[in-house]
């Protein structure tokens, strides 16, 4: 059993250290890069509007 509370200990200290970045705290680049995704599709597509 020493062995299984040594790795219980070990996972529970690595789990500890581990720090995942939630996509809400990306930073200014993921929102400029949402920014410009919802311009784009929010714009109407020209092409096809001039086809008609």
């Amino acid at each position: 059993m020493a062995s299984k509370s040594n790795w219980i200990a070990t996972v529970a200290k690595e789990s500890a250290k581990l720090e995942v970045k939630m996509p809400w705290t990306r930073g200014a680049r993921r929102d400029a890069f949402i920014a410009k995704r919802a311009a784009a599709a929010a714009k109407p597509d020209q092409a096809l509007h001039a086809a008609r």
